[in-house]
């Protein structure tokens, strides 16, 4: 049964899920490099939470009690009695394997790993560790209090004890949980992807312009974003990424970045964050 709730990484993402869980009523024990990124990821639950009372969705009360059930730490054994560790750091294979090495020589034996990539191997991230049966993946999108859904991946080794586990768990926090295997882009960026990369190259070919693009799909298909604004949303760098790791995976044309978008990235434009991709957000 999970009552504490450990988290690697306090950033947008980890920050999201501390939060929902926090606000599951689980104790919750964030961890990061420095006190400074704690604080920061603090900002970012105390905003949104804001927000939230703004629109009428939560009230003080909920506000404290979520902030009151995060605990924060810059040392891993404080996570040593967690139940689940959720790990959401750089999304990077060599930083991901050592954190979960560093954790599975300090957490108890029957406490599950998950893993929030998008896009890696969980397997890999799982050998390093002596618990292959208690790892999988949670992989929770962006803005985590927000976004409905998390993908629950199981690798050859997770037994069905942490995939129930883990999977209510995903459920408590209250998303509404899909099921894929370990298998890169899992089943929203398998999907996703080539149709941003699609939709980059009709804008790179002289298809359309970049609003009749982002418009087509809105109006055309009831989209709630256009491709290029969402890319935008995403980040381009993000985005490339993604496609190497899926194409080096399957040598399929659909996952091949265009061009113009390792370009834009080597550029620096890297979409919302920067205030500088396929638009300017400086305006």
């Amino acid at each position: 049964m999970i009552k504490k709730v450990g988290i690697v990484g306090f950033g947008q993402m980890g920050s999201g899920i501390g939060q929902v869980a926090a606000g599951a009523r689980y104790e919750v024990t964030a961890l990061e490099v420095s006190k400074e990124v704690l604080e920061k990821g603090l900002g970012y639950i105390t905003k949104s939470l804001d927000k939230a009372i703004e629109r009428g969705k939560a009230d003080t009360a909920l506000k404290e009690q979520i902030l009151s059930n995060i605990k924060t730490t810059t040392k891993f054994k404080d996570l040593a009695e967690c139940d689940i560790v959720c790990e959401a750091v750089v999304e990077n294979m060599d930083v991901k394997k050592k954190v979960f090495q560093e954790l599975d020589e300090i957490c108890k034996p029957e406490t599950i790993f998950a893993s929030n990539t998008s896009s890696l191997a969980i397997g890999d991230m799982a050998a390093v560790t002596h618990r292959r049966d208690k790892f999988l993946g949670l992989h929770f999108f962006n803005p985590v209090p927000i976004m409905k859904l998390c993908e629950v991946v199981r690798t050859l080794d997770t037994s069905e004890e942490t995939y129930h586990t883990a999977f209510s768990f995903a459920e408590s926090v209250g998303k509404t949980c899909v099921t894929a295997k370990d298998s890169p882009g899992f089943v929203v960026n398998v999907l996703l992807v080539p149709y941003l990369l699609d939709a980059i190259r009709q804008y790179e070919r002289g298809l359309a312009s970049r609003e009749d693009i982002d418009n087509g799909m809105k109006l055309g298909c009831g989209h709630p974003m256009g491709p290029l604004t969402l890319t935008d949303f995403i980040g381009l760098d993000t985005i490339l990424y993604i496609a190497d790791i899926m194409f080096e995976e399957f040598k399929d044309a659909h996952y091949s970045a265009p061009p113009l978008l390792r370009r834009m990235v080597n550029a620096g434009y890297l979409g919302k964050k920067v205030k500088k991709g396929f638009y300017d957000y400086n305006k």
